[in-house]
């Protein structure tokens, strides 16, 4: 056996989204970083071995899509990969290609490939001294020494090793009174799935399943029990296994398991299925994973432990670091053999809410923190932080924690209760990420002491109805965002086809966000009753006239409710408009997100100026409290340009700018060579220099939604601004945010 040793600021266990932003944020933070993954691709459940997609707040909020460093890969890989990822069972190795090479450009980075943790070294009690682990095929064990760890291992590998305490299966529900939580503890977990993928070969494809394959053949265990063959051409959330095997010691035998069935399923849906079978004549089966993609196993206990109640009631943490959104998606123990797979607790969505720093720090190793499935949390609250865009964030939040615990000389669990915290909260949101809580206040961003301006704004005045509608037989929401101190009328575009006079009722209110979701909290602005004559299509005035007395925000979101109007029809907008989603009321009280960020149709007067170029200083990335955006105005051609004028002279060295793009939809939503046609992707920066403009930096071809630009020379001067020549496609120039530093 060879034997080989390195010594490393940061070592990070696991390769998977979590491990892999927490190992790129480390290293970009300074700090000399070991990646170190048991497979040979990275990315984990997402990777071409697994074929899961990323998912996490986007899917079920408009605009909360994770950003940061998951952004960055997954904007490269829809520009650049051939194939769009509908669903489980997708994922190429282009994606793989995506995050290897991201990894590879990454200074201070080292990563170790078919590499798995065997066993750790502590230094005392409470610190972990170096990790061991065996490179597959080649003989060698490493001895890695590290003054931070991470465990992104999903199982909490290195934490159970070292000694820290964990948790596997469910909590009861008196220990903790979540309303999800069983009502006796056990040992059950979610189950592991593997995926399949079939393709049209052009001519039919004869299968028979092998004689060891699971025989289907009752309809009803498929289409009364949640489990619909929906897509033929991939697999299914519900091939799944856990309980009663241990989705850990027993991973092997859940894998021979689940391809046992997985035969029997396309058996099934091939050849015995009248709904599919016809369907089906002509795919045959192209892949079939073999790498069980796990839901759940160790939990390591940490300095806090989220429970259900934290999500629900959107808990605010002084130590926030990253966010969530997925639903409360707990799965049936036994998964395949249990009676059925209807998901309890798969209404229950939640807010957008806020994930704390302790829960990425061991409880009993004061140099260890984890991110990923395997971090502090109560059984019912892994259902929702569990999902692979979360746990990215997660990552790149413990990554950059780690970095900021070394550079300042401290030990990881004293920074949630230090100015510390703030340093990694802004660290965070200048490389990207969003956090509910937290604006940029970062005191070295000269852009937030400069005045902004704009060659042009876009105004809020009307969403030009299109061609479809929504039915007013529940209550319809529209945030409508205000800006000018006043708003005279807001009219509808409302269709009533039938022969008679119908009505409905029409709210405005006061929101906080729009994720404010809770419409028994009456904060009621005006209210009308408006009434659509017979055989009427068209806009139909109210006149709430509201100003700063009447409780109208200077700056901010008002949330239009259109209910009680059955028979009546609200046309959609012809187009998403940013910033301006709706929502409906489809369980009683409580609205949600309405078709990734759709906007209905309304008129406003006066026009609201909320594409302000000041937007691009408001210290948020994206639509929130207000739009937080700069739009040029419409029907003026590029160039446009965006200004920042100092009193003063300021040495700029590096200009940062976020552009719009991949915030309404999954990864899987987006499809193949996509580029955001609202993201800049030809411009310049100028900066004033002797009476005149100087061009200092130019790019073209971009599609990123993030860019830093540190410029060749930094230049003394108190005007700078950006020159935009042309986007990907989308008519106007935007910018969610600049910053500019001196260095």
């Amino acid at each position: 056996m060879n034997s080989k040793s390195a010594s490393y600021d940061v070592v990070v266990a696991g390769g998977g989204l979590a491990g892999f932003s927490a190992a790129v944020a480390a290293a970009r933070e300074g700090a000399r970083t070991a990646l170190v993954q048991d497979r040979p691709v990275l990315g984990g459940n997402s990777s071409s071995e697994i074929r899961v997609t990323p998912h996490g707040a986007g899917r079920f909020h408009a605009y909360a899509r994770e950003t940061g460093i998951i952004t960055e890969v997954t904007c490269e890989d829809r520009a650049n990969n051939h194939e769009q990822f509908h669903n489980n069972g997708w994922t190429n190795s282009v994606w793989d290609m995506t995050l290897y090479d991201l990894a590879m450009r990454t200074p201070n980075l080292t990563v170790y490939l078919n590499t798995s943790v065997q066993q750790v070294e502590k230094d005392g009690d409470r610190r972990i001294a170096a990790v061991t682990a065996r490179v597959a095929g080649a003989e060698t064990e490493l001895r890695l020494q590290g003054r931070v760890f991470i465990d992104c291992t999903g199982d909490g590998t290195v934490a159970a090793l070292a000694g820290n305490e964990w948790r596997m299966g469910s909590e009861s529900r008196d220990e903790f009174g979540e309303p999800h939580a069983p009502e006796r503890a056990s040992g059950d977990t979610m189950g592991s799935s593997i995926h399949f993928r079939a393709r049209d070969t052009g001519r039919p494809a004869p299968f028979r399943a092998p004689e060891w394959a699971v025989a289907y053949d009752d309809p009803a265990f498929f289409y009364a029990h949640n489990r619909r063959p929906y897509d033929i051409r991939a697999g299914y959330w519900w091939f799944e296994l856990g309980s009663p095997w241990d989705t850990i010691h027993d991973a092997e035998t859940i894998r021979h398991e689940l391809t046992r069935h997985v035969l029997g399923v396309w058996d099934w849906i091939k050849n015995k299925d009248p709904l599919t079978r016809d369907k089906a004549v002509n795919y045959a089966l192209d892949w079939i994973g073999q790498v069980p993609g796990k839901r759940e196993s160790r939990r390591i206990m940490g300095r806090y432990l989220l429970t259900e109640h934290d999500v629900l009631e959107g808990r605010k943490f002084a130590d926030e670091v990253a966010y969530g959104g997925w639903y409360l998606d707990l799965h049936i123990p036994g998964g395949l053999l249990a009676p059925t797979s209807e998901l309890p607790g798969a209404a229950e969505l939640v807010s957008p809410y806020g994930i704390p720093l302790r829960i990425l720090i061991a409880k009993d190793i004061d140099n260890l923190l984890m991110a990923g499935r395997n971090v502090s949390v109560t059984h019912a609250a892994l259902g929702t932080v569990r999902v692979m865009s979360t746990t990215a964030i997660m990552g790149q939040a413990a990554g950059t924690a780690a970095a900021v615990a070394l550079r300042r000389g401290i030990p990881v669990p004293d920074v949630p209760g230090t100015d510390a915290i703030a340093e990694v909260q802004q660290t965070l949101l200048r490389a990207g990420c969003f956090l509910p809580g937290a604006a940029n206040v970062d005191p070295l961003d000269l852009a937030r002491q400069a005045e902004v301006t704009a060659s042009s704004e876009a105004e809020l005045a009307e969403t030009e109805p299109g061609d479809e509608g929504e039915a007013l037989d529940i209550r319809r929401s529209q945030w409508v965002a205000v800006a000018a101190g006043e708003l005279e009328h807001l009219d509808v575009w409302v269709a009533n086809r039938g022969d008679h006079p119908l009505s409905f009722e029409a709210e405005l209110h006061r929101t906080g966000h729009i994720w404010d979701y809770d419409v028994r909290q009456q904060n009621r602005l005006a209210a009308a009753i408006l009434e659509v004559p017979p055989a009427c299509e068209g806009w139909i005035r109210w006149l709430p006239r509201l100003d700063a007395r009447s409780g109208l925000p200077e700056e901010g979101y008002v949330r239009l409710d259109l209910l009680n109007g059955r028979g009546l029809i609200w046309r959609r907008a012809n187009a998403v408009h940013p910033g301006l989603p709706s929502a409906s009321e489809l369980e009683p009280g409580r609205l949600r997100s309405h078709d990734d960020g759709r906007t209905m149709s309304f008129r406003v007067s006066p026009p609201q100026p909320i594409y302000s170029a000041a937007q691009t200083v408001s210290g948020v990335t994206r639509p929130h409290r207000t739009v937080n955006l700069w739009r040029s105005a419409p029907g003026l051609p590029l160039p446009q340009t965006l200004e920042l004028r100092w009193r003063e002279t300021r040495e700029i060295g590096t200009v940062e700018l976020t552009f719009p793009g991949h915030l309404l939809q999954d990864h899987n939503r987006y499809p193949a060579y996509y580029r955001e046609p609202d993201c800049p992707r030809d411009y310049r920066i100028e900066a004033w220099t002797a009476g005149g403009w100087e061009s200092v930096h130019e790019t073209f071809g971009n599609y990123q939604r993030r860019v830093s630009h540190r410029l060749s020379r930094p230049v003394r001067t108190e005007r700078i601004r950006i020159v935009f020549l042309a986007s990907n496609g989308g008519a106007e120039a935007a910018v969610y945010e600049i910053r500019c530093y001196g260095i």
